[in-house]
């Protein structure tokens, strides 16, 4: 969970919401491997809903050897043809893949100056991707750092009508265990973000 670009002005509380972004998009992006379970194993957290949820993760990851976690990645997001899951914004907000909800994410990241890397394939609506964009938009990767204006214009649109029933569906699929402590982190962390943008748009 290295961030690329540090900026001083940055409030630790940000340093810590872009990194939890970062690293749940790291996760999602592919399969961990020994080093990232070890570091997951290594998490700590407190006695609230998502310090909990962490702690619970770090337990599953100190006994998921790299190879299972790779057979329940590819299950869950890969499979035959398709995986148990689709984890992209279009499928969850239309039922396609490639709809409308990618169109606008594309106008948005151009406007945020975001743009694809090229050696990704994946459209970009996929939840690695969006987490990843929220993540670099806090600390400023992409340019200067995205104010909360803009930081909770871009969640609401992108990520808040459907990433809570993904990391839902993380939870209950059925291939997942250390995928279903990561849908559990998912699910806490949304709750915390949903709820501090709802406050401050009140």
């Amino acid at each position: 969970m290295t961030l690329t670009q540090t900026n001083p002005e940055i409030t630790e509380e940000d340093r810590l919401r872009a990194d939890l972004y970062n690293y749940l998009g790291l996760m999602l992006a592919g399969p961990p491997d020994e080093m990232l379970l070890a570091q997951t194993a290594g998490l700590t957290g407190d006695d609230s809903p998502l310090g909990q949820a962490i702690g619970g993760l770090a337990r599953v990851a100190k006994v998921t050897k790299p190879k299972a976690a790779q057979r329940e990645y590819d299950a869950l997001f890969i499979g035959l043809g398709r995986g148990e899951l689709l984890p992209y914004a279009s499928y969850y907000m239309t039922g396609f893949l490639n709809e409308k909800p990618l169109a606008n994410l594309r106008a948005d990241m151009a406007a945020l100056g975001i743009t694809r890397s090229p050696n990704t394939f994946e459209p970009e609506d996929n939840i690695a991707s969006l987490l990843e964009m929220m993540g670099g938009m806090i600390v400023g990767r992409f340019s200067n750092a995205v104010d909360l204006p803009r930081q909770r214009a871009f969640y609401n649109k992108h990520i808040g009508p459907w990433a809570p029933h993904f990391f839902t569906d993380l939870q209950g699929a059925k291939g997942s265990v250390l995928y279903a402590s990561v849908g559990a982190v998912g699910a806490a962390f949304m709750d915390i973000e949903q709820e501090a943008f709802r406050m401050m748009a009140g």
